[in-house]
């Protein structure tokens, strides 16, 4: 099993950034891929961007909705990726969860919910005009 906790989340004004968090811990040496979704109130769970690596080989996808505001990384010290959000809109408002998944990611199945094996709780992000 892999325990994932985000952090980060909070309320900022339009324009802002943010910096979310999503530590992994468990059988973390089975994981690699992980992903950041979001959820809007009323609407269904899209993907937000993703990484996934194998030796010294990494690979990342965004949504095109975020490409170019927002950006993934990974410090494999600490078990921990990050989703760093930038000219933040109030359509970014939505709770995000991070996943993972226990195989590399083809890019066209990042997107995919259902690759992932594990899931976070979510922490609430929330832009004001």
């Amino acid at each position: 099993q892999v325990q994932l906790v985000e952090s980060g989340g909070g309320l900022v004004q339009a324009g802002g950034s943010l910096r979310l968090s999503c530590a992994a811990s468990g059988r973390i040496f089975s994981t690699y891929a992980m992903g950041w979704f979001r959820q809007a109130p009323g609407k269904e769970r899209e993907f937000v961007a993703g990484i996934t690596w194998s030796g010294g080989s990494t690979s990342t996808s965004y949504a095109d909705s975020v490409r170019g505001r927002f950006t993934i990384s990974r410090d494999n010290a600490k078990n921990t990726v990050y989703l760093q959000m930038s000219s933040l809109n109030p359509d970014d408002t939505a709770v995000y969860y991070c996943a993972a998944a226990n195989a590399w990611m083809a890019q066209w199945d990042f997107r995919r919910t259902w690759k992932y094996d594990y899931w976070g709780q979510g922490t609430q992000v929330t832009v004001s005009s």
